[in-house]
């Protein structure tokens, strides 16, 4: 943990925002290839689909470990090492032949994301002064939001002209920066203490608390709202929207900037609002993704939905990650990955999902109406989380 709170707090934790951006580069640029890859690698789409399916499943399932394994390290050091297996984990998806290669390549990249979340955010937090967690949380998933407007988008328009592996060579580099960026802006951590019995045990059962489970599956149905769809973008507007191909960058760049500001104002918002943030968030996007479900062949139209979708639906996280924070202050190391896990189920859940749908039969606009329905459940968690509030409220004599 951090002993003390530096005035100038927002340096190092643009580092990690940085850092973030080139992590959820890696991970998130396949999206805009898919089309690409299946074709090179000779499988269909929901198959080529299911590299982000494992790279999330990967992410959920080594995270919470590597967290436990790496109890010890310095969180500096432990932050700069992750960006070096992610170097390598690039390299390897550049120079991948086949579709098998290209996802152990991906495995790789996921084996050390998970715990990336999990450390930057506690960090993050420990690096804040009190009253600006949600800020310092909504300022570290930013690098998400730059990753959707820079990475993904620049990334598929340089493998629609070099070709789908230049993409992974140019994040390789921005990996390599990123950690250079750590190293300079990032203050002097001790490393922790190694954990007592006790300690594991508390580590533990403050991640399995009602509310924090809650709060984990209200994550995850969330996620799966946008990576049903986000995961078959360019099918959904070349097909269902009838837009050219050449046009799909520079909508994802609109999306990802909508997104940024919305995730902006989720961090303020959430400091002050945090429950109305939140319902009004996935209310709101509920109503627009049936929208746009049915007036999808409304290319104009449906390219506006898209833009508030992600303004109002980034608003979502930061609240519900300080709300996690909150209920494990006390034991903060395993729960903060365990929140990256969480993400990454919806990821996984969204992408297999919506591959599934496809391949059973649904059209590519209809995949807007699945994820209103998973906002739908989201959206009675959190509902659930307010009724619970207020019932320890004392009512006033």
């Amino acid at each position: 943990m951090i002993e003390t709170k530096s005035p100038n707090w927002l340096v190092p934790v643009f580092g990690l925002l940085i850092a973030t951006f080139a992590v959820c580069t890696a991970e998130l640029v396949v999206t805009g290839l898919l089309p690409q890859l299946a074709a090179d690698l000779k499988v269909d789409i929901p198959t080529a689909g299911l590299l982000i399916t494992g790279y999330a499943v990967g992410v959920g399932v080594s995270g919470p470990i590597m967290a436990l394994l790496t109890a010890t390290v310095s969180r500096k050091l432990l932050l700069i090492c992750v960006m070096g297996v992610f170097f390598v984990g690039c390299v390897f998806c550049a120079l991948s032949t086949s579709y098998w290669m290209l996802l152990a390549a991906r495995l790789v990249l996921a084996s050390c994301q998970g715990l990336f979340f999990g450390v930057a955010l506690v960090v993050a937090t420990g690096l804040a002064p009190p009253g600006r967690q949600a800020t310092a949380l909504s300022l570290v998933t930013t690098g998400v939001n730059l990753a959707t407007i820079i990475g993904v988008p620049l990334g598929t328009a340089i493998g629609n002209a070099y070709g789908w592996r230049m993409p992974f060579w140019v994040i390789a580099v921005a990996t390599i920066a990123a950690g250079a960026v750590l190293a300079a802006l990032l203050p002097r951590m001790p490393a922790p203490k190694r954990a007592t019995s006790a300690e594991f045990t508390l580590e533990i059962s403050a991640a399995c608390r009602p509310v924090v489970l809650l709060c984990y599956a209200n994550i995850a149905f969330a996620l799966v709202t946008f990576f049903a769809l986000i995961s078959y973008i360019v099918p959904f507007l070349t097909i269902a929207c009838g837009l050219p191909l050449d046009t799909v960058p520079w909508i994802l760049l609109g999306m990802g900037i909508t997104g940024f500001f919305g995730n902006l104002a989720g961090g303020r918002l959430g400091d002050r609002y945090p429950i109305a943030t939140v319902v009004g968030s996935l209310s709101i996007n509920i109503v627009l993704l049936i929208t746009l479900s049915l007036l999808a062949a409304n290319s104009a139209l449906s390219v506006a939905l898209l833009l508030a979708i992600w303004l109002v639906g980034f608003a979502f996280p930061a609240p519900v990650q300080s709300r996690i924070l909150r209920e494990v202050r006390d034991a903060p190391n395993f729960a903060a990955t365990l929140m990256g896990s969480a993400f990454q189920i919806g990821i996984a859940s969204g992408a297999a999902l919506g591959g599934f749908v496809i391949a059973a039969g649904w059209a590519y606009s209809q995949l807007p109406l699945l994820g209103a329905a998973f906002l739908g459940l989201s959206l009675i968690g959190n509902l659930a989380l307010l009724l619970r509030d207020r019932r320890q409220i004392p009512l006033p004599a």
